[in-house]
C-alpha cells in the first residue's frame, strides 16, 4: 500500500535536522571557549594595566608623601581619574592619614550581576612608597580601586560578537552540508522513492524503477539495478502464477474438449443476458441443441471419433452463429446450448435454428470415415415462458427431448401455440418462395373511375396468391414475408410485366387506359430499378404515360435523396408517381415538395367511415384540400356506397375505386365490366 510521507518523517529533514543541533551544540561550546578565554585575558589585562598605571605615577607619589605635598598628591589622584575604570585613589601616610584621596561612584550597568560575577564588582591595589636609595624605609601608601565594568562591557561587546558569529558560520556550513547531502543522495533518493510508486504490484516488470541522473555507476545506481532485478524475477514469478490461474480458470470455465463454456459458466451468463434483456425489453431465446442418435456413433466408430464429432459440432456452431449476441456452451454429453439476445419476436429465434440445423446437418470426414449427424432443437424464450435463468434452460431442455420423441432433424418451442404459428409462417414462406415457380400468382385489376366524367380511366393491378393448400392468401399477409426475404425483387418484376404486357393487349383492343403497380421500398433500394421498369415498357413497346407507379410514403423515408433521385428520371421519362395510402406514414409537405407526386392516394381507412366518423371524414377533406393546394389529383380507395361516392365527387376528389365500383378484376372480366359500365352510362345520359 502506498503512503505519502510526513514531513517530520523525511530523511532530509532529519538530516537537516542533526546537521543544525550539532553545529549549534559545537559552535556554542567553541564560542564559550573563545570567551572564558577572552574574559581571563581582559582580566589580566586589567591587572597588568592597573600596575603599569601605579608604576608610573609611583615615584611621584613618593615624593609628594616624602615632601608632605599635597598639592603633587592631589595632581596624582587626579590624573588616575583620567581613566574611567579608576574607582578610589589614595595616598596615605604610614600613619594611615590621606595625604589625598578622591573617589567616584562604580559605574551603573544592566549587565553588572553577569560581569561582578565573572570579574568582581571591584579590584584593589595597593603599592608601599619608598625611595630608590632607601627601599628599607616607607614613607606612605598608595592604594587604587579600579571598578570592571568599562572592561568588562568590551569583554561582553566582543562575546556576543563572538557567540553571534561562531553560531552564523556554523548554521551556514550547516545549511551548505545539508545542500551538498540533499544534492547528493536526498534528492536522488526522493526521485527512486516517486519511481518506486509508479511500479504497479500487478505488474511490477512493466515500470521498473528509473536510475537517477549521474548515479548509474554508484551506490545509487546499484541498488536501483538490483531493485530492478527483483522486480523483472517477481513479475515473471507474478506471470507464471496467473498463466496457471488462467488455466485452473479455464479447465473450470469451458469444456475441456470443444472449448465452449461450461454448464456453470453459462448459467452466470445467462443470469447477465436476461438481466440485459429485461434492461432493454428485448426478447431472448434458449436453444438446446442435442444431437440425434449420438450413440451410435461412439458405438460405431468409436470414442474418438466421437470427441471429433463433438468438436466439429462446436466449430460449426461458433461459426454459424457470429457476433456478440450468441452465448455458446456445452451442457455435457451431445447437448449445446445457444442464447440470442436481442431478439424482436420468435421468428428471429426460428431463423437461427434453422441454421443450426443446416450447419449440423452437413456430412464431415473424421478419420478417414463420412459421418453424417443430425440434430434437435427445444426453444424457450424469455420472458414468456419462464423468467429465471435455471427454469428457462429447464423448459428449453424438456422441450428438446419431447421433440426428440417426435422425430429428429426439426426444432420445437416451449410453448405449442406459439410453436405451430412459427411453424405455419416457416412453411408459407418456403411456399412463397416457390409460388412463382409454380404459377400460384395471378393479377387483378380494379378500375379507377374518373368522378366528373364517371368513366374508367384507369386501374391499379394487385396481386393475388392461389395456395393449392390454403387457398387465396391475403397480400397483407404475404407481402410483408416477400419484403423481409427479399423475394419481393423478383415478385415485384413479374408483376410489372404482366401489368406492362396487360396494356398493351388493352391497348391493341382499343382500351388505352393507364395501369397503375404497387412499388415496394425493397424495389425502390435496388440499384437497377430504374432501368428494369424502363427496359419493361420498351420491351412491351408501351408508352411510359400508360404506367403509374404506386409508393408507400415509408419507401423513401430511410434513403429520400436517393428515392427522389430514381422516382425523378422514372417521371421525366413519362411515367405518373402515386403515393399510396397517403395519410398513414410520414405525412409531409416537404416530400410532397420533393417528390415527383401526380397522386394522392386516401387510404380505405380514412374513406370506410367516411360521413359517419367526424374524424375521419376531417382527414380525408384535408387531404382532398391539400392535393387541390398543391395541384395534385387525389384518388380515394375502398369506395363502397353511393353517398361515399358523391361526397368526395362534391368535395373535388377527382378519382376513386373501390367496391362500389366494382372489385379487382381478371383481365377478361375487367374488360366486360369496363363496357357495362360505358354502356350505363351512355344509357343514363340518353
Amino acid at each position: 500500500m502506498q503512503t505519502s510521507f510526513k514531513v517530520e518523517n523525511r530523511l532530509g529533514y532529519r538530516i537537516l535536522w542533526w546537521i543544525l543541533t550539532v553545529a549549534l551544540i559545537s559552535s556554542v561550546i567553541v564560542s564559550t571557549i573563545q570567551i572564558v578565554l577572552d574574559a581571563r585575558r581582559v582580566s589580566a589585562d586589567l591587572n597588568n594595566q592597573a600596575n603599569q598605571t601605579m608604576a608610573m605615577v609611583r615615584d611621584a607619589a613618593t615624593q609628594a608623601v616624602f615632601s608632605i605635598d599635597e598639592d603633587l598628591a592631589a595632581q596624582v589622584v587626579d590624573g588616575l581619574f583620567a581613566k574611567e575604570s579608576v574607582h578610589l585613589a589614595q595616598i596615605l601616610h604610614t600613619n594611615g592619614e590621606p595625604l589625598s584621596t578622591r573617589e567616584r561612584p562604580l559605574a551603573e550597568s544592566t549587565f553588572r550581576p553577569l560581569t561582578n560575577w565573572i570579574f568582581g564588582a571591584e579590584r584593589q591595589f595597593n603599592i608601599e612608597l619608598t625611595r630608590q636609595g632607601d627601599p628599607e624605609t616607607v614613607y606612605g601608601y598608595f592604594i587604587v580601586h579600579y571598578d570592571t565594568v568599562p572592561a568588562a562591557h568590551m569583554w561582553l561587546g566582543r562575546a556576543i560578537i563572538t557567540f553571534i558569529s561562531v553560531i552564523a558560520t556554523a548554521v551556514i556550513l550547516g545549511m551548505v552540508l545539508f545542500f551538498v547531502v540533499y544534492m547528493l543522495l536526498t534528492r536522488p533518493l526522493l526521485r527512486i522513492v516517486h519511481s518506486v510508486k509508479q511500479v504497479d504490484p500487478a505488474h511490477p516488470d512493466d515500470r521498473l524503477v528509473e536510475t537517477p541522473a549521474g548515479h548509474e555507476k554508484d551506490e545509487l545506481g546499484l541498488w536501483v539495478s538490483a531493485t530492478n532485478t527483483l522486480l523483472i524475477a517477481i513479475g515473471e514469478s507474478q506471470k507464471r502464477h496467473r498463466d496457471a490461474e488462467d488455466r485452473v480458470s479455464r479447465l473450470a470455465r469451458y469444456d475441456q474438449l470443444t472449448g465452449l463454456l461450461s454448464r456453470d459458466s453459462f448459467m452466470e451468463l445467462l443470469e447477465h443476458d436476461i438481466e440485459e434483456s429485461r434492461r432493454n425489453q428485448t426478447l431472448l431465446s434458449v436453444i438446446v441443441c442435442g444431437i440425434d442418435d449420438f450413440k451410435s456413433i461412439n458405438d460405431q466408430c468409436g470414442f474418438r471419433t466421437g470427441d471429433v464429432a463433438l468438436q466439429t459440432v462446436a466449430d460449426r456452431l461458433i461459426g454459424c452463429l457470429v457476433g456478440g449476441r450468441f452465448t455458446l456452451a456445452r451442457l455435457g454429453g451431445d447437448q449445446f446450448v445457444v442464447v440470442e439476445k436481442g431478439l424482436k419476436d420468435g421468428f428471429q429465434a426460428a431463423d437461427t435454428a434453422e441454421a443450426i440445423l443446416a450447419s449440423i446437418s452437413e456430412s464431415t470426414g473424421i478419420e478417414g470415415q463420412t459421418i453424417s449427424m443430425t440434430a434437435t432443437l427445444g426453444i424457450a424464450l424469455y420472458p414468456s415462458d419462464a423468467i429465471q435463468p435455471d427454469r428457462l434452460l429447464q423448459s428449453a431442455e424438456q422441450t428438446m427431448m419431447l421433440a426428440k420423441q417426435k422425430g429428429r432433424d426439426h426444432f420445437q418451442f416451449y410453448v405449442a401455440s406459439i410453436d405451430q404459428e412459427i411453424r405455419d409462417r416457416k412453411q408459407l414462406e418456403k411456399d412463397l418462395s416457390q409460388a412463382l415457380a409454380l404459377d400460384q400468382f395471378y393479377v387483378v385489376y380494379q378500375p379507377q373511375v374518373d368522378l366528373e366524367t364517371k368513366r374508367v380511366i384507369g386501374a391499379e393491378a394487385l396481386l393475388r396468391w392461389d395456395h393449392p393448400v390454403r387457398g387465396l392468401v391475403p397480400p397483407d399477409y404475404f407481402i410483408p414475408f416477400a419484403e423481409s426475404n427479399g423475394s419481393i425483387v423478383e415478385i415485384g418484376q413479374w408483376v410489372l410485366e404482366q401489368a406492362c404486357q396487360q396494356a398493351r393487349v388493352w391497348a391493341g383492343k382499343g382500351l388505352p387506359i393507364r395501369i397503375a403497380v404497387n412499388l415496394s421500398a425493397v424495389q425502390l433500394h435496388q440499384e437497377r430499378i430504374v432501368e428494369d421498369i424502363l427496359s419493361t415498357l420498351k420491351r412491351h413497346d408501351i408508352p411510359a404515360g400508360r404506367l403509374e407507379l404506386e409508393v408507400t410514403e415509408t419507401s423513401f423515408m430511410t434513403n429520400l435523396s436517393d428515392a427522389v433521385a430514381k422516382l425523378d428520371i422514372l417521371n421525366r421519362a413519362g411515367i405518373s408517381i402515386a403515393v399510396d395510402d397517403f395519410g398513414t406514414g410520414y405525412s409531409s409537405l416537404t416530400y410532397l415538395k420533393k417528390m415527383p407526386v401526380k397522386h394522392l392516394k386516401i387510404d380505405k381507412q380514412f374513406i370506410r367511415d367516411l360521413l359517419v366518423n367526424e374524424e375521419d371524414t376531417r382527414i380525408a377533406n384535408t387531404i382532398i384540400d391539400l392535393g387541390r393546394s398543391l395541384n395534385l389529383t387525389v384518388v380515394a380507395e375502398g369506395v363502397e356506397t353511393a353517398e361515399q361516392e358523391f361526397y368526395l365527387s362534391q368535395r373535388g376528389c377527382k378519382l376513386a375505386q373501390g367496391y362500389f365500383f366494382s372489385k379487382p378484376l381478371r383481365p377478361a372480366d375487367f374488360e366486360t365490366f369496363v363496357q357495362d359500365f360505358h354502356q350505363k352510362l351512355i344509357e343514363n345520359n340518353t
